[in-house]
């Protein structure tokens, strides 16, 4: 699997249609972060609660997955998308609730690292605010999820051609937005 060493994808994958709990964990420790990732970036209101549902449906409907680790990553972040859109439906529903104390964190942590992280979110999310929805999507599907162009397009239901002109546009915008005005390129 991408970056990890240990047995090849399709043993891993055998293991865990299987049911071996070592095979599942990697599975789900290789593709966590960027679910979350690529959830928390198209603006779920609880990123891990999407990632938890996303592997609860990969891992429910495991045993009849068949292709190869590519294939096996657009099926993912196609489940995760569907979430995604789950989630969007939802809440466009439900009475959106107001808390009037802010709670206290009990769980400490590293404030410093918090902020920094913070800050680069925030960045990351100014400049793809400046994308449209459908350039926002194929960007984070090709970067964060790390998907081909074949993939991506397979997950989003467009053609591959769309895909690379969605893409395109979108880093040319990333670009300029990244650009100072009072440098020349």
């Amino acid at each position: 699997m991408s970056g990890v060493s240990g047995p090849p994808f399709d043993d891993v994958l055998v293991a865990a249609q299987t049911g071996e709990a070592w095979a599942v964990a990697r599975l789900y420790e290789d593709l966590k972060g960027p679910v979350v990732t690529f959830a928390r970036l198209r603006g779920a209101a609880d990123p891990d609660d999407v990632t938890s549902e996303t592997f609860l449906q990969v891992f429910r409907d495991l045993p009849r997955f068949t292709g190869d680790e590519s294939g096996f990553r657009a099926w993912v972040f196609t489940i995760a998308r569907r979430r995604l859109l789950d989630e969007r439906r939802r809440a466009s529903r439900r009475v959106r609730e107001v808390r009037l104390t802010p709670g206290i964190d009990a769980a400490g942590g590293d404030t410093a690292e918090e902020a920094l992280a913070s800050l680069g979110d925030d960045r990351i999310r100014t400049l793809l605010a400046g994308l449209t929805v459908d350039q926002r999507e194929v960007v984070l599907l090709r970067i964060v999820a790390d998907l081909s162009l074949k993939d991506t397009a397979a997950v989003t239901g467009r053609s591959v051609g769309a895909v690379k002109i969605l893409q395109h546009r979108a880093l040319a915008a990333l670009r300029g937005s990244l650009v100072d005005p009072g440098v020349s390129p």
